[in-house]
């Protein structure tokens, strides 16, 4: 099963892709809750490269390594990659009068109902929202 969220961002393209591109960005709104945190960033943003965002709970308490590979890059447009579970997942950025959509899509997982993870992954695009309109 698939799950699609999406928002809008107000910011031009540029910001927004680089934004969602750069590991000092990343680590600033990449995390559900602010119970959580996320204090390395790697990334070769390129086909065939590989992404390393580790994602912790603040209290120390757990946790885990988000990881995949980059399986198509359309620069400004588009990312497409696979997670080490062989889960897909692409970003579509549309660039519109009011800013940039932003589409993401990913492969739901078994452990955790398709809500869940819709709210989930929706609570970090939209801290991705509020980072971008945050910087001006």
């Amino acid at each position: 099963m698939k799950i699609a969220i999406e928002t809008q961002v107000v910011a031009p393209l540029n910001t927004v892709w680089a934004a969602w591109t750069a590991p000092a960005d990343i680590t600033a709104w990449n995390f559900a809750t602010a119970q959580w945190r996320c204090p390395r960033a790697d990334i070769d943003l390129r086909t065939g490269g590989r992404f390393n965002y580790r994602m912790e709970a603040r209290d120390g308490s757990m946790g885990f390594d988000f990881e995949g590979e980059f399986t198509e890059i359309q620069p400004q447009a588009l990312i497409r990659f696979k997670l080490g579970d062989d889960r897909e997942v692409s970003v579509e950025f549309i660039d519109t009068a009011d800013g940039v959509r932003v589409i993401e899509t990913f492969d739901a997982e078994d452990e955790h109902s398709a809500e869940q993870q819709r709210q989930g992954w929706l609570a970090i695009l939209n801290n991705f929202k509020q980072h971008v309109e945050a910087r001006g």
